[in-house]
């Protein structure tokens, strides 16, 4: 059964990544991952996905360490982002609202039971592409950029979290997430979660975290049109010397087919395609995966590699 209020969170619009190398981050996504930078504010750079109908796709944020700083969820409607806030608020986890943020109106902040910092809006700033990145097609936001991976949009985020229950409750309960698919360990505690708040087969994700800290980020995730976008950015990413972790392969859990490298940050980031994959029952059952049948590995048989499992950002020594 999907909770009530399902769709009142139409979709994840955006991600700020932490990263003690700004400029050289920036540089990933726009030369490698191909999006186009689009505005500098204080000590954060902003990039857009080329078929991002908003203003911008992630928020490049220098600090000390890497990390996820906030995502931003859109609502579907000014009156699903008033009961959002007030279940946010009814369950002790708001922190008010700010109108600073660049490309959106007024965004209330909060922060999910493990310290991920997160903001629901609903009023954007769609983007308009200038004249050099104008389309043919008036049904894009901007010209497809044909280099590196081509990435169209933000896909999902993937958080590390001390209790893996206490965030799937506020998923449900709080925000109207529904999950698809979960790892549940032999004593039968969930061990991943993927949740889903439109028709994609997941758009947030909680694993837990092997240290038991708080806050840390697993992966922030890109989609492509096609697996090729994907194999011909793993040699672009070979010769930028960029750190390839694992794949090109794909996952049993959801089908993704995916790549996943660490930025010059140390954030790890995955490209996926999930091709036309969708969860269009109302009534959808929640896909439980053992220990057990998590031990075989990835879909075609790739054993997952060990930093998956204990690489996090920020990085614990």
């Amino acid at each position: 059964m999907q909770p009530e209020p399902f769709r009142d969170i139409a979709h994840v619009g955006s991600v700020e990544l932490f990263t003690p190398v700004p400029e050289r981050t920036r540089d990933f996504f726009v030369d490698l991952m191909a999006m186009k930078e689009v505005h500098r504010q204080g000590d954060s750079i902003y990039v857009h996905a080329w078929d991002d109908y908003e203003s911008y796709t992630v928020k490049i944020t220098g600090r000390d360490r890497a990390g996820v700083g906030r995502t931003f969820l859109r609502a579907a409607s000014p009156q699903a982002l008033r009961r959002r806030v007030e279940a946010i608020e009814a369950a002790g986890l708001g922190s008010g609202w700010s109108e600073d943020e660049f490309g959106l109106g007024p965004v209330f902040l909060f922060a999910d039971p493990d310290g991920h910092d997160m903001g629901v809006y609903y009023e954007t700033e769609r983007y308009v592409a200038p004249d050099e990145h104008r389309p043919s097609l008036k049904n894009q936001a901007s010209r497809f950029p044909g280099r590196g991976a081509n990435i169209r949009r933000l896909d999902h985020v993937n958080y590390l979290a001390a209790d893996v229950a206490a965030a799937g409750e506020f998923m449900t309960g709080v925000l109207g997430a529904r999950p698809t698919e979960r790892i549940v360990n032999d004593d039968g505690s969930p061990a991943a979660v993927w949740f889903s708040v439109c028709n994609k087969s997941y758009d947030l994700v909680y694993t837990s975290d092997w240290l038991g800290a708080r806050g840390r980020l697993h992966h922030a995730a890109f989609a492509t049109d096609t697996r090729e976008d994907i194999l011909r950015a793993a040699d672009v990413f070979l010769e930028a010397g960029i750190h390839i972790e694992t794949g090109p392969h794909k996952h049993a859990i959801q089908q993704t087919f995916f790549l996943y490298v660490w930025e010059p940050g140390g954030n790890r980031i995955e490209l996926c395609n999930a091709g036309a994959r969708l969860i269009l029952a109302p009534d959808w059952e929640v896909v439980t995966w053992t220990q057990a049948e998590r031990a075989k590995g990835q879909a075609w048989g790739l054993k997952t590699i060990e930093t998956f499992h204990t690489h996090g950002t920020p990085v614990i020594e």
